[in-house]
């Protein structure tokens, strides 16, 4: 169970995040952020009233608030550090926010086999090389690569709190609720700010009403990937989960190649095949 939320976690992952990158394309990011978890927001609290999940408030939901914290933080500074570029640099160095689950997971006593050490091992690398890393030509900013780090540890730390915002289902419901409300709050406040330093809250044709469809789907993989890697920890060990659920930029890679018709690097097919090694040997440890 653990090995298909794990990867359930890294499909939606992938897809909410292909989806995204296509519609701040045409929308400035923090606003595809704002209205794509707004959408998210209304349907979780539609879900929290229909289940009661209400009765299952407790001290753990504050793991989702620094959830919803840490998630725009993260977000912010990656598209920051893509803007910097190069992005075969920056989006490798992004995966590696899997670092911080794996910890979390051993420090609170797991400890794998050899078969998943070396899943681990493989998995990781694979994904780095999935994202196309440019390994020569431009040299790239410090300020890129810190910027990077701080949304690495930013995405690693919300897989890490909302793994452990809830012990039940409708609790579940209720922690990924708070979580969305709060990173909703925190990303209007940075688009807020943004606007008030003269950047664009829209395109230059106005809200993108046709896109709202694209902008539900976003916000609703992406809380539904939190919800399944939550309970892909549950049911099993964080170091497998955590590096399961990081293969997304494979899914986002595929993604582009099936439906935009890029061509993946040499060093990305080695990573996607990496990748699916490291799968294998997770899941048969």
């Amino acid at each position: 169970m653990t090995a298909l939320f794990a990867l359930a976690t890294s499909l939606l992952w992938g897809l909410a995040d292909f989806g995204g990158g296509m519609l701040t394309r045409r929308t400035p990011a923090l606003t595809v952020v704002v209205v794509s978890q707004s959408i998210a927001v209304v349907v979780l609290g539609a879900i929290v009233v229909v289940t009661g999940a209400w009765s299952e408030a407790s001290p753990h939901l504050w793991f989702a608030v620094a959830a919803g914290l840490a998630g725009p933080v993260a977000m912010l500074a990656f598209y920051k550090a893509l803007a910097l570029g190069p992005m075969g640099v920056v989006s490798p160095l992004g995966a590696l926010g899997v670092a911080v689950p794996v910890t979390v997971g051993l420090a609170l006593g797991e400890r794998p086999g050899l078969p998943q050490f070396a899943g681990i091992l493989v998995a990781v690398a694979g994904v780095v090389l999935a994202g196309g890393p440019q390994l020569r030509g431009a040299p790239v900013q410090r300020r890129a690569v810190a910027l990077t780090l701080v949304a690495a540890f930013g995405f690693g730390a919300v897989m890490a709190l909302i793994a452990e915002a809830s012990t039940t289902l409708t609790g579940l419901f209720l922690a990924l609720f708070v979580q969305r409300v709060t990173n909703v709050a925190a990303g209007g406040l940075a688009l807020w700010l943004s606007v008030r330093r003269g950047a664009p809250a829209l395109a230059p044709g106005g809200f993108p009403w046709r896109l709202l469809p694209a902008l539900a789907f976003v916000g609703l993989s992406d809380v539904a990937a939190n919800g399944t890697y939550s309970l892909a920890a549950r049911h099993g060990p964080v170091t497998v989960a955590a590096v399961l659920a990081s293969l997304y930029p494979v899914v986002t890679a595929l993604a582009a190649r099936g439906l935009l018709g890029e061509r993946l690097r040499g060093v990305q097919a080695a990573g996607a095949g990496l990748a699916l090694v490291g799968t294998l040997l997770l899941a048969a440890g």
